[in-house]
């Protein structure tokens, strides 16, 4: 049931190679140039331009290496090609209720494309955690840190198929 590796949709994917092609082909290059300009300009010690690009290209650098990390890591899974479509798996549309009839709708996606404020919720959230393998009409209890809510699962859905 939990995917190995780090589960990804697609879309997330795609997400990571455009940030990571944009670190590599155009931020961090501008950064180089503004580094090799300021370096020229003699004393580096008290060179703000020289600090503040050294220390952006640190940041960018590592960065890349975590987005790099993360792609290796990635295993790829797309939501719309799940078999079991009656079970909360990895990239469903849950509908969800507590006891007073709140309802929210949440999509379970991968740890790197999380977005809680666009319902996308990680797949090892607590939440997610707790929905997995449920099914319409099940009770699932999360543990918060505000204590135990429960709810119950009103409707699942995928994306549709290729």
């Amino acid at each position: 049931m939990k995917p190995d590796g780090n589960p990804i949709t697609p879309a997330g994917l795609a997400a990571l190679r455009a940030r990571y092609d944009h670190l590599l082909g155009t931020e961090r290059p501008a950064i180089v140039e503004v580094v090799s300009w300021a370096a020229g300009n003699g004393d580096r010690s008290e060179n703000g331009d020289y600090i503040y690009g050294r220390k952006r290209m640190r940041e960018i650098d590592r960065e890349l290496s975590h987005l790099a990390r993360r792609m290796k890591a990635a295993r790829v899974i797309d939501p719309a090609r799940q078999e079991d479509r009656a079970r909360v798996l990895f990239g469903a549309t849950v509908e969800i209720a507590d006891e007073d009839d709140n309802r929210r709708t949440l999509t379970l996606v991968g740890d790197d494309e999380q977005d809680a404020s666009a319902n996308r919720i990680g797949w090892s959230a607590p939440i997610a955690r707790a929905l997995r393998g449920a099914r319409v009409g099940d009770l699932r209890t999360v543990r918060l840190p505000g204590g135990e809510k429960e709810w119950e699962i009103m409707a699942i859905t995928y994306p549709a198929g290729a």
